[in-house]
C-alpha cells in the first residue's frame, strides 16, 4: 500500500510539472485523466496481491455474465426511465435460468432462441435453416458457419446456449413436483446516514417516514426446469411501517405465482401474478425491451405472451390467470386480471362525485398521503391473441380491455387533453412478421376504442456475412393512449410521436465492429415541460475492438438535440428551443487472467453546447473483478471521480451489484465514489453477498432534497443478501 502512495504522489508531482509546462483546458482535462487512471490502475494493481486467500471449495455456481453490450441497453433503460420501476428482475432472473440450464441448438425452436434476447430474427431463422438443412450441430462454434453469426456474438452466447443429442422432457406435474430447486432469497439493504423524514414528527401528515430505513426483500421460488415455477415475493421499501401503523400485514406488497409450461396442448398456464407481452409494444408490453442502443439491430420486441412475475416492482403485472394454447400452426392465448392499484383520490364536493386525478407509478406507502394512494383503484383487465404461425410467417390479432370503478379526470392543462379519461378504454391491434432470404419484415397497427391510431413497422436485413442494417417507422397519434406499454420510441409511452430510425452494423474483419444508428422524431402535440409540437434528432456511432479473449474496447460518440421550455424571464407563455447534447465515451475491458479483470471507464457530455445553459460533464472510473477458480468467493470494487455543472449534463454508469440486482445511479455535481461488492459460498446450498457503496460529493453541506434530505456531503449505501437452495 505504501508503493501505491509513493505512485500516486510522483505522478501527481510529474502531471503538474507538464501542466505547468503548457498550460491550457484542453491539457489539463488530458492530464487529469492521466493522472485518475495511473493512481487508480496502481491501487487495483495493489489491491488485487491481497484478494487471493486460501479458501478452497468447489466451484462456485457461476454468475450472470453481462457482455458490455447488455449493460449499455441497461443504462439506456435508466436514462430513458427514471421515475418509472426499477425493481423488475425478471430479465435477471431468466438470463440465470438459462445459465444453469442452457438452451440446447438441437431442439431449441424460435420461441426459445427469442427469449435469450440476444439474437436478431434474421440470425434464429439462419440458425432454425442451418439445422434443418445439415441436421444437429456437434459444437457450438459450428455457429459461425451459420450466415450472420461471428465469433463474437458465440462469446456471448456461450454461457447460455449447449450442443447434445436431442432429449425431449415431457414430465408428469408429479415428476415437476419433486424434481425441481427450492430457492429462499432474503435481501437488506439502506442508506446510512440520517435522512431528513427520519428525524420528523411521526404525527406531521406528509413530513415524516413512519417506517425503518431498511429495504426489505424476501422471495421463495420453486423451479423444475423451465416447466415448473411458483412462488411468493414479499417487500417493502424504506421508509414503510412493518407490522404496525398502516402495514400490520408485515409487508407492503406481495406476489404470488404459478405457471406451468408444455402440458399436453398448454404452452403456458399462470395464475396469480403474471405480465403480457403482444406484438411490438403497443397495445400491452410489461417485460423489459430494449430501445436503440449500440446494439443497432435489435429493434423488434420478442417474447412469448405470458411470463411468470415475482418481482418486486408494484406496477407492471397482471393478477388473475393466463393460459396459452397451440394447435399446429394457430395459437391462442386469454387472460383476465383483478388489481387494485394506486391512484390520487378527490372528491367533488360541487358536482358530488369522486373521480381519479392521476393514476400513481412509484409503488411507495410511507407518508400519510402516499398511504393514502395505496390500492384506491379497482382495474379489471380481460385481453387475448390469436395468432397464425406457419413457418417463415407470422399473424396475430390482440386486444386488451381496461374497466375502472371510479373515473379518471386528470388536471386541465393543454398536454393533458389527450390523456386516458373515464372509467375505462381498450387497445387492438393486429401484428405481422415474415422473413425472405435476408430479410425480415414485422410490425403492428393498433388502434383504441375511439379509434385513435398507432403503426409500427420495421426491417432488419442481413446485406451481407459482414454488414447487418435495421429500419423502423413508426407514427403514433397524440391521442393514442394505453397502459403497461413499452414499443420502439423515442418516449416511454409510446403517444404522440413520428419517426424514422435506420441503424448499420459493419464488422471488416474478426477484431473490429462499427455500430450506428440515426433517429429522427417529431412530437405532433405538445409533452410534459414543452409547450408546443417538437422535433428531435439522434446519432450514435460506436467502434468496438476485440482482438482477443482478453481485452475488449469501445469507442461511442453520441450527439442528440432535443427540444424544451426556455423561460428565464418567467413570461406566461415559454419558448420552446433546441437543447443539444454531445457525448463522447471511451470504455476497455481488460482480462488479465482467469480470475482477475480490470475495467476502465472515460466519458464526457457536453449539454446545449455554446447556448445560454451551456453544462459539462465528465466520469472516469476503474473496476477490477476477482472470480478467483476453485474458490468460495468473488469480489469487485470500483473508483470512480465524476463532475458535472448540472442535472442536465447528467451520466449514467452501471454497476456490478449482488444476484439478481443492478444499480446505474445519475450522477451530477462533483464528487467520487467507491463501491465494494463481496460473496461466499458458506455451503453448497448457502451463499451471501455483502455490498458497500459511498458517494462523497466536494463542497456540498446537503445531499438530497425533501424528506429524503442527508446533512453532508457523504451517502453510504449497505446491502446483504443471502440465498439457500434446496
Amino acid at each position: 500500500m505504501k508503493t501505491c502512495l509513493k505512485i500516486s504522489r510522483d505522478v501527481s508531482l510529474l502531471l503538474k510539472a507538464v501542466y505547468n509546462a503548457t498550460p491550457s483546458m484542453f491539457t489539463f482535462w488530458l492530464l487529469k485523466i492521466a493522472y485518475l487512471r495511473i493512481v487508480s490502475c496502481s491501487f487495483m494493481c495493489c489491491l488485487i496481491g491481497y484478494c487471493f486467500l486460501p479458501f478452497t471449495c468447489p466451484a462456485q455456481l457461476p454468475e450472470i455474465p453481462f457482455a458490455s453490450i447488455v449493460e449499455q441497453q441497461l443504462e439506456v433503460v435508466t436514462e430513458n426511465n427514471e421515475d418509472a420501476e426499477t425493481e423488475d428482475d425478471s430479465f435477471l432472473q431468466a438470463m440465470r435460468q438459462f445459465l444453469e440450464n442452457p438452451v440446447n441448438l438441437n431442439t431449441a425452436d424460435i420461441r426459445t432462441l427469442n427469449e435469450l434476447m440476444l439474437l436478431s430474427p434474421v440470425q434464429v431463422q439462419n440458425i432454425i435453416s442451418y439445422r434443418m438443412l445439415l441436421g444437429n450441430f456437434i459444437s457450438v462454434y459450428e455457429l459461425q458457419a451459420v450466415p450472420g453469426i461471428d465469433l463474437q456474438l458465440i462469446n456471448r452466447l456461450r454461457p447460455y446456449i449447449t450442443v447434445s443429442t436431442p432429449q425431449y422432457v415431457i414430465a408428469s406435474i408429479g415428476e415437476r413436483l419433486k424434481g425441481g430447486t427450492s430457492t429462499i432469497l432474503i435481501r437488506v439493504n439502506q442508506v446510512l446516514g440520517e435522512q431528513k423524514g427520519y428525524g420528523a414528527d411521526s404525527g406531521a401528515a406528509n413530513n415524516s417516514y413512519p417506517g425503518s430505513k431498511q429495504r426489505l426483500f424476501a422471495r421463495y421460488t420453486y423451479q423444475f426446469k423451465n416447466l415448473l415455477q411458483f412462488g411468493i415475493t414479499c417487500e417493502k421499501d424504506p421508509g414503510e411501517q412493518f407490522f404496525k401503523g398502516s402495514q400490520k400485514n408485515g409487508f407492503d406488497f406481495y406476489s404470488a405465482h404459478l405457471f406451468v409450461r408444455n402440458t399436453g396442448i398448454i404452452k403456458s398456464l399462470a395464475l396469480g401474478d403474471f405480465t403480457v407481452n403482444l406484438a411490438q409494444g403497443l397495445t400491452q408490453w410489461q417485460s423489459l425491451a430494449f430501445k436503440k442502443s449500440a446494439d443497432v439491430t435489435n429493434i423488434k420486441c420478442q417474447l412469448p405472451v405470458l411470463r411468470p412475475y415475482n418481482s418486486a416492482g408494484e406496477i407492471n403485472f397482471h393478477r388473475g390467470i393466463g393460459i396459452t394454447v397451440a394447435k399446429n400452426n394457430l395459437e391462442a392465448t386469454a387472460f383476465a386480471s383483478y388489481k387494485n392499484i394506486d391512484a390520487n383520490f378527490v372528491t367533488d364536493t360541487l358536482n358530488n362525485e369522486d373521480f381519479i386525478s392521476s393514476l400513481q407509478t412509484s409503488g411507495l406507502h410511507r407518508t400519510k398521503s402516499e398511504t393514502a394512494d395505496k390500492g384506491v383503484q379497482r382495474q379489471i383487465t380481460l385481453g387475448g391473441n390469436l395468432s397464425y404461425n406457419p413457418g417463415r410467417f407470422h399473424f396475430g390479432i390482440n386486444g386488451v380491455q381496461y374497466q375502472f370503478k371510479l373515473p379518471v379526470k386528470k388536471s386541465i392543462a393543454p398536454y393533458n387533453i389527450y390523456a386516458i379519461s373515464g372509467r375505462g378504454f381498450g387497445n387492438y391491434s393486429a401484428d405481422y412478421s415474415f422473413s425472405y432470404r435476408n430479410f425480415h419484415f414485422f410490425g403492428e397497427a393498433a388502434f383504441t376504442n375511439s379509434f385513435d391510431r398507432a403503426f409500427v413497422n420495421g426491417l432488419i436485413i442481413s446485406a451481407d456475412s459482414k454488414i447487418d442494417m435495421s429500419l423502423l417507422y413508426r407514427n403514433i397519434s397524440a391521442s393514442y393512449q394505453s397502459l403497461y406499454t413499452n414499443a420502439f420510441t423515442e418516449s416511454t409511452f409510446p403517444n404522440n410521436e413520428k419517426g424514422i430510425y435506420a441503424g448499420i452494423s459493419v464488422r471488416p474483419n474478426f477484431f473490429w465492429r462499427i455500430d450506428a444508428y440515426a433517429d429522427f422524431y417529431k412530437f405532433p402535440w405538445m409533452k410534459y415541460l414543452v409547450d408546443m409540437p417538437s422535433v428531435g434528432k439522434d446519432y450514435l456511432v460506436q467502434a468496438s475492438y476485440h482482438p482477443n479473449k482478453q481485452l475488449d474496447m469501445y469507442l461511442r460518440y453520441r450527439s442528440e438535440s432535443k427540444s424544451k421550455n426556455f423561460n428565464p424571464n418567467g413570461f406566461v407563455i415559454s419558448q420552446v428551443v433546441a437543447k443539444p447534447m454531445q457525448n463522447l465515451r471511451s470504455h476497455i475491458n481488460y482480462k488479465i487472467n482467469n480470475s482477475v479483470t480490470l475495467r476502465n471507464r472515460v466519458e464526457m457530455l457536453w449539454f446545449d453546447k455554446k447556448g445560454a445553459g451551456a453544462q459539462n460533464g465528465f466520469l472516469i472510473y476503474v473496476d477490477c473483478i476477482i472470480k478467483p477458480l476453485m474458490k468460495r468467493y468473488s469480489g469487485s470494487t470500483r473508483l470512480q471521480y465524476f463532475e458535472t455543472e448540472g442535472y442536465d449534463s447528467r451520466l449514467y454508469a452501471y454497476e456490478n451489484d449482488v444476484l439478481y440486482s443492478f444499480s446505474i445511479p445519475i450522477f451530477y455535481d462533483k464528487g467520487y465514489r467507491y463501491y465494494v461488492n463481496f460473496n461466499y459460498d458458506v455451503s453448497k446450498k448457502l451463499t451471501v453477498w455483502l455490498r458497500w457503496a459511498q458517494t462523497i460529493y466536494d463542497g456540498k453541506n446537503v445531499i438530497g432534497s425533501g424528506l429524503d434530505e442527508i446533512a453532508g456531503n457523504k451517502r453510504m449505501e449497505v446491502k446483504i443478501q443471502a440465498q439457500y437452495r434446496f
